[in-house]
């Protein structure tokens, strides 16, 4: 089941994980646009980053996240984490009972409209870039566009460390741009929830001739239109309670959290996976799904 059918509970919480912070853009975007909306959050920090695991983790640790996210009866899930996305959602559509919204086609659909020269760059993970499915969709989406990815490993780290604009940060950006300078591009993808956070960094290296793309923006407008579809949109009442979990280090939350919200009044539960995940990837080694669409 994937949850198409029928209308949504509108006062159940929406459920939205990554793969640490990365996904509170997601967050924040759609706080802007539905206030009243709970949110359920989980950071899987003890695993990050995703970009370097093999694909049976993946899809392991986003089918226990949801497991996880589906005991406080969320209505809708986001999976905000393109390598995630990338990776397993095919598979966590089939198996959940509940609409799960992901990274790529959102931002594809986007980056499709907006650029001129039709020569589109995307940065993200290892494993994203390795999956294809960033080419996968623009193929289906728009042919003719040209796609130029680019592994940019360092980000996540260096995000989550709260290195947003330090000299090291530039370098690296700098390092991982050049080939998509030289290519020529008009637009670029944030092929990871955690790469705005780097915009001014970004946008200094690449310059106001291209558009930046930030698939957590398309992703709540998605959302939105899914939850007017079915119903499903909160009542206004009373401010929501918001709870965040992470399955390792909590730090990020506070600093990159306060960093992007103007504040981050809300405790981290610290809740394990481990035992369980290390099951899935036994299956999932043994017969592993196909995973592409």
């Amino acid at each position: 089941m994937n949850g198409d059918e029928g209308c949504l509970n509108k006062t159940q919480p929406i459920g939205i994980f990554d793969s640490g912070v990365g996904g509170l853009t997601v967050v924040h975007c759609l706080w802007k646009r539905f206030p009243q909306e709970q949110v359920i959050y989980f950071g899987d920090t003890a695993h990050l980053p995703y970009g370097s695991r093999r694909p049976e983790e993946i899809i392991a640790f986003g089918t226990e996240i949801v497991s996880f996210l589906l005991q406080f009866a969320v209505k809708a899930v986001v999976a905000a984490c393109n390598t995630s996305s990338s990776l397993s959602l095919p598979y966590l559509r089939e198996r959940f009972p509940v609409p799960i919204i992901g990274m790529i086609g959102p931002g594809v659909r986007a980056a499709a409209r907006v650029t001129r020269n039709k020569r589109v760059g995307v940065i993200a993970t290892k494993a994203t870039v390795e999956s294809g499915a960033y080419e996968k969709a623009f193929q289906e989406c728009a042919p003719d566009i040209r796609v130029y990815s680019q592994p940019c490993p360092l980000f996540v780290p260096l995000i989550e460390n709260g290195c947003i604009e330090e000299k090291e940060t530039y370098q690296v950006a700098r390092t991982y741009l050049r080939p998509l300078r030289e290519a020529g591009i008009d637009t670029l993808v944030f092929g990871c929830t955690h790469y705005p956070f780097l915009a001014p960094v970004i946008r200094q290296i690449l310059g106001d001739g291209v558009r930046l793309v930030d698939p957590a923006q398309e992703a709540v407008k998605e959302l939105a239109d899914m939850l007017k579809l079915k119903e499903g949109k909160a009542p206004a009442g009373e401010g929501p309670r918001h709870l965040f979990f992470a399955s390792g280090p909590v730090t990020s939350f506070y600093m990159v959290g306060s960093r992007l919200l103007g504040g981050f009044p809300y405790s981290v539960e610290h809740i394990s996976l481990d035992g369980r995940v290390e099951d899935h990837c036994r299956r999932l080694s043994l017969g592993r799904p196909q995973v592409g669409g």
